[in-house]
């Protein structure tokens, strides 16, 4: 197997002017789209084998190392506040646990059974899902966490941008998005962050839309966290409703969301 995410690209970053080392670097993130885009019939097939468990209050967990773990741990996290969702709908996992957030754990990545104890200890059950995320795809806690899962007959996919790893064959439904070497090599927090972070994104958005978690575009779950979501959700209850300002702010306030308001004025369309 040729790991491309360790392959040398030609740039010779060292000698090059910062507008010089700005400039190839946009033009390596612009490859990025295309690679996704060839991977959304894979992204589809994933969704569609996740969506029946969420719908039956199944739930979706994220494990990944380093840069991967962190990117599952960020998509979870947003989904409750723009969403209104549970917490646990959606969980992100990386080896080595909170602390490897911010500074890496050595060895923790490496250890094969570490992910399946992580799940065991977040209450993993039959309807959940679980989506190892590894830009070089050999990563054992995910590779691991993936064979074990998959044998309990959930659910499993994979996010990689290393075609033909190991990870592709331990998940059931693959994703993988090639975007090419690195401009700095195997540095794969960037074209390859970057193509993870776009799948995570299409991933969540298409499950919270078909979970009924949006109205149109709109996002009328969720929470009012600030005064800008107060100011959003009002907005959003006067082009609904016809009601003045101060009536539609009231109401949000009382409420808790869009969603609830308009299905106390019977005008939303779920």
């Amino acid at each position: 197997m040729i790991n491309y995410t360790e392959e040398s690209s030609s740039y010779d970053a060292s000698g090059m002017s910062v507008h010089e080392i700005l400039t190839a670097i946009n033009n390596e993130d612009a490859k990025i789209h295309e690679a996704v885009k060839l991977a959304i019939p894979q992204i589809e097939k994933l969704v569609a084998a996740i969506l029946p468990g969420m719908k039956a209050g199944g739930r979706l967990f994220y494990i990944g190392a380093g840069t991967s773990g962190r990117l599952g741990i960020l998509d979870a996290s947003e989904m409750p506040p723009t969403y209104g969702v549970s917490p646990e709908m959606i969980t992100g996992l990386i080896a080595g646990g909170d602390r490897a957030i911010r500074k890496a754990v050595e060895g923790a990545e490496d250890d094969a059974e570490l992910a399946w104890r992580d799940l065991t200890r977040n209450g993993i059950k039959k309807g959940d899902a679980v989506i190892g995320i590894a830009a070089s795809g050999t990563t054992p806690y995910v590779i691991g966490g993936l064979q074990r899962a998959r044998k309990e007959g959930l659910a499993t996919g994979s996010i990689t941008c290393n075609p033909g790893s190991p990870v592709t064959i331990a998940a059931e439904y693959p994703v993988v998005v090639a975007p090419g070497p690195e401009f700095i090599t195997g540095s794969t927090r960037m074209k390859a962050g970057t193509a993870q972070k776009l799948v995570l994104n299409m991933i969540s958005t298409s499950l919270m839309v078909k979970l009924g978690r949006v109205d149109g575009n709109k996002m009328v779950n969720m929470q009012l966290t600030n005064k800008k979501l107060v100011v959003r959700g009002t907005r959003m209850i006067m082009e609904k409703s016809g009601l003045t300002e101060h009536e539609s702010r009231e109401l949000l306030l009382k409420y808790g969301s869009v969603k609830k308001v308009l299905e106390h004025l019977g005008i939303n369309r779920e």
